[in-house]
């Protein structure tokens, strides 16, 4: 089995979000930032984890996303799987037809047997103790949404205020009454 970066990034945003939503919803643009993570790739990830009811989202100012059950109901196993991260060692996707015609390949029911540990260790491991972990190992939250200040390279220019006729009759008027 490989884990490709969509069952990490997934599992790793999970914890980013579960750590930060007391603190109410956590944007993906937020989460990009500090975990370094495209954000488009976020958006696509938290849409499946959103259809698997793993987390809710809230639109509008102030809005982004928490975790739509208790940190200790969600599973590393449940992350995984929501993003159609296959948690297969065989090389037949379990259908026993490693050979082809042939049938199964002579190591099938090792892999088999490593798949079904692999999903049990997974399941065994909530998204609460992974943010358990970070706690213990002193990962700081910050008590309030960090807003970044725009900083201008050229100074702001305020526009100029003319005191003079906008028109053709208030220039008129401006001479009839001097």
């Amino acid at each position: 089995m490989r884990l490709t970066t969509k069952g990490r990034f997934a599992v790793t945003a999970m914890i980013d979000l579960a750590l930060r939503q007391n603190n109410g919803p956590v944007t993906l643009a937020a989460i990009s930032q500090r975990q370094q993570i495209s954000l488009s790739y976020l958006e696509q990830l938290f849409g499946k984890l959103r259809r698997h009811e793993l987390v809710e989202s809230t639109r509008g100012p102030g809005g982004g996303y928490s975790l739509g059950r208790k940190a200790d109901k969600i599973t590393v196993a449940d992350i995984i799987v929501s993003v159609d991260e296959p948690i297969d060692a065989t090389h037949c996707g379990g259908k026993e037809n490693c050979l082809g015609e042939a049938g199964r390949c002579m190591t099938h029911e090792l892999w088999a047997s490593l798949n079904s540990r692999m999903v049990e260790f997974l399941d065994s491991v909530t998204l609460q103790k992974l943010v358990d972990d970070q706690l213990a190992k002193g990962v700081v939250i910050e008590s309030t949404p960090q807003v970044k200040k725009a900083i201008f390279s050229s100074p702001i220019v305020k526009p100029i205020r003319i005191n003079a006729p906008n028109s053709v009759f208030a220039l008129g008027n401006a001479f009839s009454k001097s």
